[in-house]
């Protein structure tokens, strides 16, 4: 547990902890805005953890945007190697407004759970956005060489047809790990995707899924040079999220009972990948108990010591951890103190 007054560096520790995993971390900054300012320039992050493992990641020099990692010394071939040894989940006051939140803002919530449990997610994602960025260019100077854009067509519906599979398959086994009752006492939720293509997967091969999904590309040129983007793939998905008991979006709850849900997405997600890999992640929450009552807050402590996550929480005051069990420091201007 960490306490400390608002300012005081709490959210930039836990987002370092969260930049030991690939990805953008915590805030999702570039890297390039991570430096100190006003300072030296170029930043770091390192840890060794109990089992042995060393994690290290930091700046390229002369590329600010880019950063590399180090595993137990040595440059990993891809960072998925990383991401194999380490997974991350956190929660961010931010993350409250996932609900109301836009399409987009839920997609990426979304393909964050995926690639924690699945790491070459990212790459489809990556993969499919390159492509579909190629395709709006050449569709925005006619006349372009057809078969140019059938080959960026199809790359685009592999990598989506791919990204949407992985995206589908984790929310049924979220789904079923929920209902085992593994987030109780916190409200369970139905979570599904809409989009068209996982609407097809359900029901046809992927091979097929493909093939039409070209199909619909190559008839939608016109439409998408207009629009200067694809009007079929990936990035036109949304996560639905309901309060599975009320049978209702989880839009139209409370605040509080939004979080709840929330935190049990958060907790489900993390016993999933701890029944897949034999080891928990890492939690981190920063403000967890904001919007939360006191049964709430008693039923979190409760789920954190019955799982045994390696958790790292944060608040404003350490008398709101009262009843937790576990180490507790105090953050001041950026120093951090046991207590």
């Amino acid at each position: 547990m960490f306490a400390g007054p608002n300012g005081a560096g709490k959210t930039n520790l836990l987002e370092a902890a969260s930049l030991l995993v690939p990805g953008r971390g915590l805030r999702g900054a570039r890297f390039a805005e991570l430096a100190r300012q006003n300072g030296a320039g170029g930043w770091a992050v390192a840890a060794r953890f109990a089992n042995g493992l060393e994690i290290g990641t930091g700046a390229v020099e002369g590329a600010p945007d880019r950063r590399e990692f180090r595993l137990n010394g040595v440059k990993p071939r891809a960072q998925s190697d990383v991401a194999e040894q380490l997974a991350a989940v956190w929660l961010t006051p931010q993350m409250d407004r996932l609900f109301t939140d836009t399409a987009s803002g839920r997609r990426k919530f979304l393909d964050r759970l995926v690639i924690a449990l699945e790491p070459f997610h990212a790459r489809e994602i990556a993969s499919f956005e390159s492509a579909s960025a190629q395709r709006n260019r050449l569709l925005a100077e006619p006349p372009f060489d057809p078969t140019w854009a059938e080959a960026l067509e199809d790359s685009m519906a592999r990598h989506a047809v791919a990204a949407t599979a992985a995206r589908a398959a984790l929310l049924a086994r979220l789904n079923a790990t929920i209902n085992t009752g593994a987030v109780d006492p916190f409200p369970r939720v139905a979570l599904g995707l809409a989009c068209s293509i996982a609407h097809r997967l359900r029901q046809e091969p992927a091979v097929e899924v493909e093939e039409w999904l070209r199909g619909v590309l190559a008839a939608a040129r016109q439409v998408d040079a207009a629009a200067k983007s694809a009007s079929h793939g990936p990035q036109k998905a949304d996560l639905l999220i309901a309060d599975e008991a009320a049978g209702r979006p989880a839009a139209f709850s409370s605040t509080g009972q939004q979080k709840a849900m929330l935190l049990g997405i958060v907790l489900g997600h993390a016993a999933m990948i701890t029944a897949a890999r034999g080891r928990p992640p890492l939690l981190l929450l920063d403000e967890p108990l904001v919007h939360l009552d006191a049964p709430r807050r008693t039923a979190l402590f409760g789920a954190l010591a019955k799982a045994d996550f390696p958790a790292w929480l944060t608040g404003t005051d350490m008398e709101i951890f009262e009843g937790l069990e576990a180490a507790r420091y105090e953050l001041r201007e950026g120093e951090v103190s046991a207590i």
